[in-house]
């Protein structure tokens, strides 16, 4: 089984990832070899290298046609997330369940034929079975369900905005997780995402968010998501995929 990882903001690395060979692609586009605590593994950073690319820039479709021509038969990623809800403060690691979907771009690998893909489970429950047995292993703390608004940004939200999205039942709002489930659905390729609140959403806190604010709690993050990780690859050895 080949995996990927998808590390977003903070996540340029992991602590215990060898680097065996960069790979740079058309669009700067970066695919990394290595392994993560002896486990064999690609990343990609969201962002390009360095984290050059802004959210409503990234070129979700190339990154997941490169990964299907790489034979990945699952992502693992992480996403930065703002909290909807105030008993959910920073640092708070959310396995994520479901979607609410506020992207003002359609997001598809069909563009000139008609597919409707089922998103009854909109993150693969093999991977989030995987996750959620290696937070059990760690005995990490982790909210085993959540629902995830995907925004367009660049801007973060308004208080207006995030009383909506939790009224219609969102618990985490970010910029980038949707389109990467959409479009590894439709390649047939199992994804999860574990969301890391680094911050309440606008009006929840009474302070200002900062881009920094979120890049120092993911950077506090890494540690226990590589250990997540490297064991959730451990577990999907004993899970043929389907």
């Amino acid at each position: 089984m080949k995996t990927a990882i998808i590390g977003g903001t903070g996540v340029q690395s992991l602590p215990g990832w060898t680097l065996h060979a960069e790979h740079a692609h058309a669009g700067g586009v970066y695919l990394y070899e290595g392994s993560l605590n002896g486990e064999p593994a690609l990343l990609l950073p969201r962002h390009s290298k360095g984290h050059k690319v802004p959210p409503h820039r990234i070129p979700h479709e190339r990154h997941v046609r490169l990964l299907k021509e790489q034979g990945v038969q699952a992502v693992l990623a992480t996403a930065a997330v703002g909290s909807l809800r105030t008993d959910w403060t920073p640092g708070t690691l959310v396995v994520l369940s479901d979607f609410l979907d506020f992207m003002r771009e359609v997001n598809t690998l069909y563009h000139e034929e008609v597919v409707h893909t089922d998103f009854t489970e909109p993150f693969s429950p093999l991977l989030r079975q995987a996750l959620l047995q290696a937070a059990r292993q760690l005995h990490v703390p982790v909210q085993p369900e959540g629902v995830y608004v995907c925004a367009p940004g660049p801007r973060y939200e308004t208080p207006a905005e995030i009383r909506m999205f939790r009224l219609l039942g969102g618990d985490v709002i970010g910029m980038t997780v949707v389109p990467e489930a959409i479009l590894c659905r439709e390649a047939g390729i199992h994804y999860a995402a574990i969301a890391i609140v680094t911050n309440l959403g606008a009006g929840l806190s009474g302070q200002p968010l900062t881009h920094e604010e979120v890049t120092e709690v993911m950077q506090g993050a890494t540690e226990t998501i590589a250990q997540l990780f490297t064991q959730t690859l451990r577990n999907l050895q004993a899970m043929p995929l389907e």
